[in-house]
């Protein structure tokens, strides 16, 4: 597959990853249930799409794995606690983690836009808690902080895999996401057939398919890029969620999102000399 063929794939996904708020915003149950289903479907999509799954369980695809439970557990529970702009925007922090990280662990050196682009998205950081938010306000911007941290780490070391078979780390932190919700999901819950659709298109659209195309481009991309090209989420998601739902967010978190974002895009034009260049190679 061609460079510019596996970032097509990161667009798709990050499309499709877009739609997360509005649903998760939509659907009257507590986060664990939304993340424990969301996950159990999910993992059975890409299970199918497998077909043979290879668990080497060595630590890099257990690693990847409880990275990436937390990330999809911390990012359901940070869009019922504060806005679904606030959340993704913060989960988009990763790129500062995945650069402090890249080169220790890949040998993928971070350039001096890489640098000044993370310089933008910490100021933009410090802003989304400047907003005068209730506590559970606050409590949700942290759980999107740190779900950005393990999406950072889990794309370092889905990053690790490339020669391998990223995928059966999905599999398996879909598995674990899904285990550590089943108390709560045990519990009970009221399933109306609105929420019931809506929580198939999260476990099969919005999670499924996209984690499937991200696992198959990651091969062919560095771990930045990754994290980098499905930059159109941010974008998206706060935008379906204000038209659905009305929700917007505060001052200093919209300017917060605005140099987060801008920093991402700014950093994906000035590359794109050098992806022509692999694209072709």
């Amino acid at each position: 597959m061609k460079h510019r063929n596996a970032i097509g794939l990161l667009i798709i996904a990050g499309l499709l990853w877009s739609i997360a708020g509005v649903l998760i915003k939509s659907i009257p149950w507590p986060p664990l249930v939304i993340a424990g289903l969301r996950s159990g479907i999910a993992g059975m999509v890409i299970l199918f799409y497998v077909k043979r799954p290879r668990f080497t369980w060595n630590k890099y695809q257990l690693l990847a794995a409880v990275a990436y439970a937390a990330t999809v557990t911390l990012f359901v529970i940070a869009n019922k606690l504060t806005t679904a702009g606030n959340a993704i925007l913060l989960q988009y922090t990763a790129p500062v983690y995945v650069a402090l990280l890249s080169f220790s662990y890949l040998g993928e050196r971070s350039t001096m836009i890489d640098w000044l682009t993370i310089g933008a998205m910490l100021l933009g950081l410090v802003l989304f808690f400047l907003d005068e938010l209730t506590f559970s306000g606050h409590l949700g911007n942290i759980c999107g902080v740190t779900a950005g941290i393990f999406f950072g780490v889990f794309t370092i070391l889905l990053r690790k895999q490339k020669d391998a078979s990223p995928a059966e780390s999905i599999i398996l932190g879909n598995a674990l996401t899904f285990l550590i919700c089943l108390p709560v999901i045990l519990n009970g819950f009221a399933a109306d057939k609105q929420s019931v659709v809506l929580i198939l298109t999260l476990g099969v659209v919005q999670l499924g398919i996209p984690y499937i195309l991200f696992a198959i481009a990651i091969k062919y991309v560095s771990a930045l890029d990754a994290i980098i090209y499905p930059s159109i989420e941010p974008i998206i998601n706060p935008l379906l969620v204000y038209l659905i739902i009305g929700e917007t967010m505060g001052p200093y978190s919209l300017i917060g999102g605005l140099l987060v974002l801008g920093g991402v895009l700014v950093r994906a034009i000035i590359q794109k000399p050098n992806i022509l260049i692999k694209s072709t190679s």
